[in-house]
């Protein structure tokens, strides 16, 4: 166990608390207005992107129309679950620490231009993190790796164009779970929904030595089936493939205990 590292996507309460805690009002700074300032090491940090007031604005609007027009949780709990596999899953490969953090800012503002629309809502999240992080005075230099994760994160034009972006694509990715959908009507569920729903469970474990990232699910296969799960998610896993590649492993899918 000392060789692997376990990652819990949706269900460890270690990462639960944490993305509870990126979603908590009252981590703003008290003036509403008065942006975010970097860190004392002089360089902005995942904290100071979430505090930032219009991150915590534009993330709440993006998930409100995502459930106006019934997609998927795409909200702070999302935004933080994400940022912190995409850590994690850099750090686990030996990757450096400051790398390891622009992925997790990455990872919080992937989805911020939800707010716009869904459809070319990754061309207009890094429209809006360019602007958000050039006003905090990040380097250009980071800024630019961060607009490529979030413009090449999504299916099927998105690429794993760096070690960043490979990290949150598969972060993205393995954020699957029951608790993401909100639509309160079981009858009117598409099959994202259905598909969503009836995971339990959701893990992503990282094996350095043998060079694999794996996911791990739970379906309840009285809810969907596992077909069902690869008629929507099968454009997903081949990117998640490239990304493993691009990280130097292997990507394995394993559902109910058996490897796919």
């Amino acid at each position: 166990m000392d060789n692997e590292k376990m990652i819990s996507a949706t269900t460890g309460s270690a990462v639960l608390a944490e993305a509870a805690a990126l979603a908590t009002p009252g981590e703003a700074p008290e003036n509403g207005d008065t942006p975010a300032a970097a860190s004392s090491t002089g360089k902005l940090i995942l904290r100071d992107i979430r505090r930032e007031p219009r991150v915590r604005v534009y993330i709440t609007k993006a998930n409100q129309q995502m459930a106006a027009i019934g997609y998927t949780e795409h909200g702070h709990r999302h935004a933080g679950i994400v940022a912190t596999i995409s850590r994690s899953i850099l750090v686990a490969l030996g990757h450096g620490e400051r790398v390891a953090e622009l992925a997790a800012i990455a990872g919080y503002l992937h989805d911020i231009g939800c707010m716009v629309n869904r459809q070319g809502h990754v061309e207009a999240g890094g429209i809006i993190a360019f602007h958000i992080l050039s006003s905090l005075g990040m380097e250009p230099v980071e800024i630019a790796d961060i607009v490529a994760a979030i413009g090449n994160h999504e299916e099927p034009h998105g690429l794993p164009i760096s070690p960043l972006a490979a990290a949150v694509i598969i972060a993205d990715k393995s954020d699957v779970h029951f608790s993401r959908v909100q639509n309160p009507d079981t009858a009117g569920y598409d099959i994202h929904d259905k598909v969503n729903g009836a995971v339990r469970r959701s893990y992503l474990r990282v094996e350095p030595e043998n060079k694999v990232i794996r996911l791990e699910l739970e379906i309840d296969t009285e809810a969907a089936s596992i077909m069902e799960y690869f008629e929507i998610f099968t454009t997903r896993m081949a990117l998640c493939r490239k990304s493993a590649k691009e990280l130097g492993c292997m990507f394995r899918l394993s559902i109910n205990g058996r490897d796919l």
